[in-house]
């Protein structure tokens, strides 16, 4: 199993370590519930450094990124980032991921860790024909996720950068707890607003202990989960993967039909003839929880659907969950079935985010 640079202070705090995507992670430290309500209230902070980082530069750069993203990084100016996926050559899903605009012709992609090696051989089997500067930076980075209405208010008491003025889904580099060129993203997977750093690896553990004495608290894998279910947020592997068609997934928003991509022409006929299957958001109206897998019925027992993400909501202290279901059913206000131990359960189907910010 890898390590993160932050392996070491992970264990000075106690936190619990499971494997995860080929790397020991933390996946709590003080408990799942402490932590999901600290970043929604306060700060939470997360060693997110399994992540991939991919480097690609040169004059044929965006026309890559172009045929490979399903979003338009030519709307992107310096200093900004997209979310968006790489369909794969069946209009499925390799990956969802960020891609930054780091200056006129380098672009930063990142990417989910356990897709690093899958990603990275699409990328370089597709450049072949364009020609751009490939560099894997993965095990250069570390990335920390600042996360919750006080994430402000303590990283300014790191940096002379001005935080405050860098708009959602934009960067800057500035130093940060006395580390030069870090990556400063108002990004990040909570719905709680807040930043992610992306920082050499021989500076990560001098920004963390940085950030903590300051007041954030660390919180594993388990309330990033639970945080980003609130939100209605897909997890690759779970929401999302190399079968799912994107319309089905709810992705519409980040496919720029505007312009050529891998796949293209299977999307475009899956929008004409209208998608058998949509992911939906619902909440539990009696007690139980969703989980992966749990298959989902309509009133007579009849199989319409299964679940992907659930998770007892620690906001609204009610199960809730997404899944795919039958097109016909998935109207918002539907009351559909979730099976937990052979009892069908109740639940309402909801529009996302299921959390909405104070």
């Amino acid at each position: 199993m890898k390590k993160t640079p932050l392996y070491q202070s992970h264990m000075a705090l106690g936190a619990k370590m499971v494997p995860f995507a080929g790397f020991e992670m933390p996946v709590q430290y003080t408990g799942v519930v402490r932590e999901h309500l600290a970043v929604r209230h306060q700060v939470g902070l997360f060693d997110v450094s399994h992540m991939g980082e991919f480097l690609v530069s040169g004059p044929q750069a965006v026309d890559l990124i172009q045929y490979v993203f399903s979003n338009d990084v030519k709307r992107l100016d310096i200093g900004q980032a997209q979310y968006g996926y790489m369909p794969n050559a069946k209009g499925g899903i390799i990956d969802d991921l960020l891609v930054y605009r780091i200056d006129n012709q380098s672009y930063l992609l990142v990417v989910n860790a356990a897709n690093i090696e899958k990603d990275w051989n699409w990328l370089v089997t597709h450049n072949k024909v364009f020609g751009a500067s490939l560099q894997n930076q993965s095990d250069q980075w570390s990335l920390l996720a600042l996360q919750g209405p006080q994430a402000t208010s303590v990283l300014a008491k790191l940096t002379d950068t001005d935080i405050g003025s860098i708009p959602f889904y934009c960067f800057d580099y500035g130093k940060v707890a006395g580390i030069d060129q870090v990556l400063i993203s108002a990004t990040g997977y909570t719905g709680s607003g807040g930043y992610e750093l992306y920082v050499a690896n021989e500076g990560a553990e001098k920004i963390w202990n940085s950030l903590i004495q300051n007041g954030a608290e660390p919180c594993g894998l388990a309330a990033r989960n639970t945080l980003r279910i609130e939100m209605g947020y897909c997890l690759y592997g779970n929401d999302i993967d190399d079968t799912t068609s994107p319309l089905s997934a709810g992705l519409s928003w980040c496919t720029a039909f505007s312009k050529d991509f891998v796949s293209k022409d299977q999307i475009e006929k899956q929008k004409v003839a209208g998608i058998a299957k949509k992911r939906v958001g619902f909440v539990l109206s009696e007690r139980g929880i969703p989980r992966q897998g749990y298959t989902l019925a309509d009133e007579s027992g009849n199989d319409i659907g299964i679940v992907t993400s659930g998770t007892q909501s620690p906001c609204h202290e009610k199960g809730i969950g997404m899944g795919y279901v039958d097109r016909e059913q998935a109207a918002v206000g539907n009351t559909i079935y979730v099976v937990i131990r052979n009892k069908q359960v109740p639940a309402t189907i909801t529009s996302l985010p299921f959390y909405h910010a104070q």
